[in-house]
């Protein structure tokens, strides 16, 4: 194992906290989280709320159109460009990316963004009602992504994969942030609590209620305070942006980390503040089954109660709205495998006792059968879906706990699609890192 013996002839702290970090990793050998300030792209603060928008994919191109309507500084003009193109414009045909191209250079020419003068950590903080989630906006590493030490647990589709690298090599720059997650640590709970306390940068309500705040770590200090405090944070999470994620490791490879490519952009909040919301399922038709005959092939692996209760109380109780009435599935003891972590989430009970065996969705991932309803929309929109006659039924989740998500990533598992919904969402256009 390598030794280190060093002498310092200097007072500077700099070289101290240098020489420091660099023997702690090569006598360890043990990953640590690198995290790096960057100069970011930032909205005008007096025009954020109008700048500022969802993440592309939590819209259609029409809700995205109608949302941009009249606002020039929106960013969705970037994210989503093909709202700016004829209707029914491919979202990857090449014009479209070039819109995006051409409208993110007119929001920087026109100062609608401008870029920081230096390199910084930020602060971001969310308040959706009671709920309160204070984030570290930096840069991560690529190369961390692809040793695993930045822990994934979904896999992504080679087409929004695909569409990702398009957007990304056109803007030289990542505009969506990647959502990520740490254990919890108070020493950087209390230096993020200490410079949000001050004056914020820019402060909004967006229209779903959300209100928006940042801040810039502007002290050398605290600089140096966060980057050291993250090398004894062993891996970070994705939470929410694994095709982001990957999308920048492949343009990094590609470009052989010329410029900055080599570090893609991240939001990073402590597990302890993290808000999962369900992610539901409905299902097109009962593949061929009656009601009755449906009630009594789940029966096999479910207690049935017909409680009316629309949402679970708690973990190992599904929802399932069926024929106008909410019922309670509760999971029998043998379809609860103890020692499978991957096994005990309730959307792979669902999966693997309903979903595959009674109604034939094999393959959730690419099956025409199956809808996936973020928790964000109520099980009042199960009821819609399902009394519209689109569905002959659905199911609503309690949501992944963010401990579980810990654990399947931390054993190299895969959780089955659309298990964890976050909210709330990260704005884009809030910050930007430009890789050239």
């Amino acid at each position: 194992m390598a030794k280190w013996r060093i002498c310092f002839c200097t007072s500077d702290l700099r070289f101290f906290e240098f020489f420091s970090r660099l023997a702690k990793r090569s006598r360890t050998f043990s990953p640590v989280s690198i995290v790096k300030p960057f100069p970011a792209l930032l909205p005008d603060a007096n025009r954020a709320s109008e700048i500022c928008e969802l993440p592309y994919d939590v819209m259609s191109t029409p809700e995205a159109k109608q949302m941009a309507e009249g606002r020039p500084s929106s960013f969705l003009h970037v994210s989503r460009p093909e709202i700016d193109l004829p209707e029914g414009t491919a979202t990857n045909d090449p014009s479209v990316y070039a819109k995006a191209r051409e409208n993110f250079d007119r929001l920087i020419a026109e100062g609608a963004l401008r870029r920081d003068g230096q390199a910084h950590f930020y602060l971001y903080r969310q308040i959706m009602g009671e709920h309160t989630q204070l984030g570290l906006v930096a840069v991560a590493s690529c190369a961390e992504y692809d040793a695993n030490t930045i822990r994934k647990h979904e896999f992504t589709r080679p087409d929004k994969e695909d569409d990702r690298v398009a957007h990304l090599e056109v803007l030289d720059a990542q505009t969506g942030p990647v959502f990520l997650t740490y254990s919890a640590d108070a020493e950087l709970d209390a230096l993020f609590e200490r410079v949000a306390s001050g004056e914020p940068d820019v402060d909004f309500t967006a229209p779903d209620g959300v209100r928006h705040t940042s801040w810039t770590i502007a002290a050398g200090e605290d600089t140096a305070f966060v980057e050291s405090r993250f090398d004894g944070i062993t891996n970070l999470y994705i939470a929410d942006g694994h095709h982001r994620s990957a999308a920048a490791s492949r343009v990094n490879q590609s470009r052989s980390g010329a410029g900055t490519s080599d570090l893609f952009l991240t939001v990073i909040f402590p597990h302890d503040q993290m808000q999962i919301l369900a992610y539901n399922r409905a299902v097109k038709d009962l593949n061929g089954l009656s009601i009755d005959e449906f009630r009594t092939a789940l029966g096999q692996a479910f207690e049935i109660e017909p409680s009316g209760q629309a949402k679970p109380t708690g973990k190992h109780e599904i929802g399932l709205y069926l024929d106008g009435a909410w019922s309670t599935l509760r999971p029998k003891p043998d379809t609860i495998d103890p020692d499978d972590a991957i096994k005990q989430l309730d959307v792979s009970i669902l999966q693997d006792h309903a979903l595959a065996p009674v109604l034939g969705i094999d393959d959730p991932r690419r099956s025409k059968r199956v809808a996936f309803v973020g928790g964000i929309r109520g099980t009042g929109e199960l009821e819609k879906l399902v009394d519209g006659g689109e569905f002959a039924c659905a199911f609503s989740m309690y949501p992944t706990s963010i401990e579980d998500l810990m654990t399947i990533a931390n054993g190299g598992g895969i959780m089955p699609p659309k298990s964890t919904w976050f909210e709330p969402k990260l704005r884009d256009g809030m910050f930007s890192h430009q890789i050239v």
